[in-house]
């Protein structure tokens, strides 16, 4: 199963540099890495990044977290997937930037068919 990560740009370029992240001052602040189902993406990114213009969305694979993934209830009881450790480069699969189009984020193609 595919999760998402939503970087802001800035972020996305110091993980890549670096090779690993714990994540964005949200994360670090609650212990964990928040990630996104692809149906809560674009709840995700209206609720937390409504004032940014480009975003870097990334794919992971759950099978490559083992136990440090727990899925945990947040929005209205939906379970949300929470890394606990350290993202590393390596656990990407893919990425795309994303732009605000017309005040709205639209998804890549393809990521419809995951939902």
């Amino acid at each position: 199963m595919l999760i998402f990560k939503i970087f802001l740009p800035d972020q996305w370029k110091v993980f890549t540099k670096d090779g690993r992240t714990r994540g964005a001052p949200v994360d670090i602040s609650d212990g964990y890495i928040h990630f996104s189902k692809a149906s809560q993406l674009m709840e995700t990114m209206s609720k937390h990044f409504s004032d940014y213009e480009d975003l870097v969305l990334a794919a992971c694979k759950t099978e490559k977290f083992s136990t440090d993934l727990k899925w945990e209830p947040s929005r209205r009881g939906q379970d949300f997937p929470h890394l606990y450790r350290e993202l590393l480069i390596a656990d990407i699969e893919w990425h795309t930037n994303i732009k605000k189009k017309n005040g709205h984020y639209s998804l890549p193609e393809g990521i419809n068919e995951i939902i």
